[in-house]
Formats: C-alpha cells, structure tokens, sequence
C-alpha cells in the first residue's frame, strides 16, 4: 500500500504516513520580486556544515555612513519559509530603504526533519556570525564598510519572533558574550508562541483566519521534540517547565499582532507578563490586521504604520 499523506503545510510541503516528506522548491507565496535597484543584496553562508546561508540587504545610496544592523527572521511555523521567498526578500528590501539599516535575513533548519531547538541554535549562530566578522582579521567589505557593529536589533516573524525570544533571553541584557557586537533590542513580529492550555482567542477565534488553529496545531505537532508538549520552554515561555524570566535582564523588546491573528492573546500576555515584572516592553496591536499582514500587504496603511514604529524604536534606543 503506498504511503498516505498526513499533513500538507500551505502545499509546499507534505507528510507521509510512512514518514517521507515532500518539499516543493516553490515558495507558497506566488509574488513578483520588487527589485528597482535601491537596495543591493547578496547571499552569505553562515553554517557550512549545515549548509546555512543569510541574504544581506543595504542600501545603494549610502556611502561613509555607519548604518544599524536589522535582523529579520522569517517565519513560518518553523516548517517552511526561506530568506530567498519574494515576499520575505520583497520586505527586506522595504526594511532597508524605510529604516536605512543592513539588513540580515538567516535562514534555518526547518522541521520535521529538524526540530526544535535547532531553529532556534542557527538563529543564535547566524548573530555570532556577525561578531565573527566584526573581528576578523579580513572581514566582509561589502558588510563592515556600510554598518555599525553597536548598533544591532533583532526581530523576527512569527516563528521567528519566537526565535528572536529565545535569543534575548540567551544572550541577556547587554549582549555581553557578543562584543564588540552589541543589541540594542528585539522586534517580535507576531511573535508564534503556544500552550497546552488554549487562549479564549486559540478557542473561538475565526475560524478563517489566515494562520487557522488546525494550522498552528500543524505546525507545532511537526516541530516541537518528539513526545513533547505545547509547554516545551521553547514553544511556551511561561510553561511549567519554562525558566522563570522575572529576575532575567532583558534588552527592550517591541511586540507587535494583529488584532485578527489567533496569536494575539498570548502576543499581549507575553508582553503584559514581561512588563509587569519591570522589563521594558512596548505592545503594539493593529485592528482588524491578519498573521503577517505587513509582509503579505507591506503596502496597506498598517504595514506603513508600523514601519514607522519600528523605525522609531531603533532610533530611541540606537543612542
């Protein structure tokens, strides 16, 4: 009997009962590459022995100015997603020609065939490649000529807000085991989180949503360590088996969700936790607004809007 598919992830990739996997080399979202030459980019690799590659974005204007380090992670439930998809590669340009920043978009290694932590293992490799080039003997002049090693921020989408977490947390306020290197801060861009325990939103949010439940349960059942929970301390931050984050020093973390997203509850309880406990922590929720609605509409009133809240973070606390 041939083997039965068993989950299928936005149709680029599927899961057979026998335990082989199918990957597309398509990317599920079928959107032209906005390239107009404002922004020059070129791919790194970052992780030879696992054949890991960052894409470098900085804009083509700006010459013998020292620009801040943005670190966008893709998302995508830790299953799909790539730094070459056009509409990851689309809002990289946008971040930086809005934010004027080099931008650094990692990838990692995707589950099932690699789950949890090593996601999360490459997103903490991929900033380490930059204190790397910050002291090597003959570093990238594409990269050193155009950026400011003490200047850098961290943010991710969606599983990779959850990334981005699991960094902050890793390298502690200061980023001291990174120096010369230095993060100022992270965005948590509808950051992917979850919870044995379900949100009344998880519950009874619309079920049309664009990242449905039956989706996120997907995604975390294919990425989460074999015979684990929801509340494993890299899916849950406040599980039972999680590190408690009260007494740990944190940079400012801006979090961002939609209104729409199923994800919001625990987005804001993230943030409201963190806050409560003393760290600095801004929540921004956008009415009405969908899971990764500023990369799937960049262009809609919203998506500018909060551009131009990020663009104010990094300048706050670039000083």
């Amino acid at each position: 009997m041939a083997p039965q598919e068993v989950d299928d992830c936005r149709g680029v990739l599927k899961v057979y009962s026998d335990g082989s996997i199918w990957r597309s080399t398509e990317p599920s979202f079928s959107v032209p590459v906005v390239d107009d030459g404002s922004v020059l980019w070129k791919d790194v690799m970052f992780d030879q022995p696992n054949n890991l590659y960052l894409r470098l974005y900085k804009p083509a204007n700006v010459v013998g100015k020292k620009l801040p380090v943005f670190y966008y992670i893709h998302g995508g439930g830790f299953c799909i997603g790539s730094r070459t998809w056009p509409n990851c590669q689309n809002y990289c340009f946008k971040l930086a020609s809005a934010l004027q920043a080099v931008i650094v978009a990692p990838d990692y290694r995707l589950a099932p065939e690699n789950r949890m932590p090593l996601a999360v293992e490459d997103g903490l490799n991929s900033v380490k490649w930059l204190q790397a080039q910050a002291v090597a003997a003959e570093p990238d002049p594409w990269l050193v000529e155009s950026l400011d090693f003490s200047r850098v921020f961290i943010s991710g989408d969606s599983a990779g807000g959850n990334i981005a977490h699991n960094v902050a947390v890793r390298l502690g306020a200061g980023s001291k085991s990174l120096e010369p290197v230095c993060v100022r801060g992270y965005i948590l861009l509808a950051p992917f989180f979850g919870g044995t325990q379900l949100t009344d939103f998880e519950a009874n949010g619309p079920k049309d949503a664009f990242l449905n439940w039956e989706l996120i349960d997907r995604f975390w059942r294919l990425s989460i360590p074999e015979g684990d929970t929801m509340d494993h301390p890299l899916v849950n931050p406040f599980g039972p088996a999680s590190l408690d984050l009260k007494p740990v020093e944190l940079d400012p973390i801006l979090v961002v969700c939609g209104a729409s997203d199923l994800l919001r509850d625990r987005a804001k309880d993230y943030a409201d936790k963190l806050k409560s406990w003393g760290k600095n922590v801004i929540y921004e929720e956008f009415e009405g607004q969908q899971h990764g609605f500023f990369t799937i509409n960049p262009n809609s009133e919203p998506s500018i809007k909060l551009m131009q809240i990020i663009k104010d973070f990094i300048t706050k606390y670039s000083v």
